[in-house]
């Protein structure tokens, strides 16, 4: 393969010995996406899913949702409204999308994160003629957590019961880790819109948090641990919810959200990948193995640093091949083009892992336009098998069709 010099590096500067990643060229490129700009606003919170019950997925993107589907059915990805969000310090104050049936009525509704707000909302998806319509969805509070300076979170199981949990990450190193339960009720609560779950905290640790965070088995137990910027969480084997969890301080990073838990090498255990989030740098850690008293060793290995701020990954298959990829690129505006590289262009990458020589080739998905925010859409969205990819950042709110 050769190497290609991307312009996506030929700004940076005030690096004495570059690394430049192997880099497929473009006849040997393996998939190409047509990108369609959706909207231009600072949202950064993105996710994917049937929305109004016709089969087809569709997106919500903070203000926004858009209708997928053929064209001929109604759906052509138009904009149309979901919520209003106040604009804040150079972001809008929404830090992530999750789709979840909160009111168990069998449609999909909205859980919002935010910035500095200590409430976490959920918004009432309004049934197929209020969608028809275009009438935004009702706000309701789910729970005020008490606690600011939210990173962002994940929606994603922990405790294996087929149910996800709130995980919310902090940029602060030194305050509370902790993981909100949706707990059925007994009856709606009609004071929160009829929801029929509670979001109920379990505390894993009083001091250990900090940017970035992932969910998955390093420890090699067969039970999900929870990793944050300041090392991770060693889940209990008596039970998830039975206590506090035993933190191992095994780095102190300001990584992206989320990092990625994957046995690249097929040695059985959990390597880590991750990106700097508000930095220039993406890399893997090799699981060199877990001591008795529980420290894991890592040997560090570099992916790319030829842009900064690759704050959000995803880790699945672009190519077809049954293999997945590494997707990732610049988190365009990370803090309103003050960190390091951060007046660079956006740019979009994936990532495929070669095993046998362990390490990554990278591809181009968009160079110059398309960045990305705090989550990545990476799945078949128009029904023809291919794995396509949406992004919503500072640099615009985007669908990128597979062809």
């Amino acid at each position: 393969m050769l190497i290609r010099h991307f312009a996506c590096f030929l700004l940076v500067a005030g690096f004495s010995q570059p690394v430049f990643p192997r880099s497929a060229s473009a006849e040997d490129s393996v998939t190409s996406f047509r990108p369609r700009l959706l909207a231009v606003d600072a949202n950064e919170g993105i996710a994917a899913g049937d929305i109004d019950g016709d089969g087809h997925s569709d997106l919500v993107a903070g203000r926004n949702w858009y209708r997928g589907g053929d064209g001929t059915s109604g759906g052509n990805w138009e904009s149309r409204p979901l919520r209003s969000i106040e604009d804040w310090n150079g972001y809008v104050d929404s830090n992530g999308d999750y789709l979840f049936d909160i009111n168990d009525d069998g449609r999909l509704d909205v859980i919002a994160g935010s910035f500095i707000p200590t409430e976490v909302h959920w918004f009432e998806n309004p049934g197929a003629e209020a969608l028809r319509l275009g009438k935004t969805w009702t706000k309701h509070l789910l729970v005020d957590t008490g606690n600011s300076a939210n990173e962002g979170q994940l929606l994603e199981d922990i405790d294996g019961d087929g149910r996800p949990e709130w995980i919310v990450n902090s940029w602060k190193n030194d305050v509370p880790a902790v993981i909100w339960r949706l707990v059925d009720r007994d009856e709606p609560d009609q004071a929160k819109g009829g929801a029929k779950y509670d979001l109920v905290p379990h505390t894993l640790g009083e001091k250990g948090n900090g940017h970035g965070v992932a969910v998955g088995d390093i420890s090699g137990d067969g039970r999900a641990d929870l990793l944050v910027g300041q090392g991770w969480y060693e889940q209990p084997a008596d039970g998830a919810w039975t206590g506090p969890w035993k933190f191992h301080a095994d780095w102190n990073l300001h990584s992206s959200l989320p990092m990625l838990v994957v046995d690249l090498d097929k040695d059985g255990d959990g390597d880590l990948i991750f990106g700097n989030g508000h930095d220039f740098g993406l890399f893997w850690w090799q699981n060199d193995g877990i001591d008795s008293d529980g420290k894991i060793s890592w040997t560090e290995h570099e992916i790319d640093r030829t842009y900064s701020q690759p704050h959000s990954l995803a880790w699945t298959d672009i190519t077809g091949d049954g293999s997945p990829d590494l997707i990732t690129g610049k988190r365009y505006f990370a803090h309103n083009g003050n960190d390091p590289g951060g007046m660079e262009m956006p740019c979009l990458y994936f990532y495929q892992w070669d095993a046998k020589e362990k390490e990554f080739t990278r591809h181009t998905i968009e160079e110059g336009h398309v960045g990305t925010g705090l989550q990545i859409v990476a799945e078949d969205l128009n029904g023809d098998a291919k794995t396509d990819i949406a992004v919503a950042g500072k640099s615009g709110t985007y669908l990128l069709i597979a062809e």
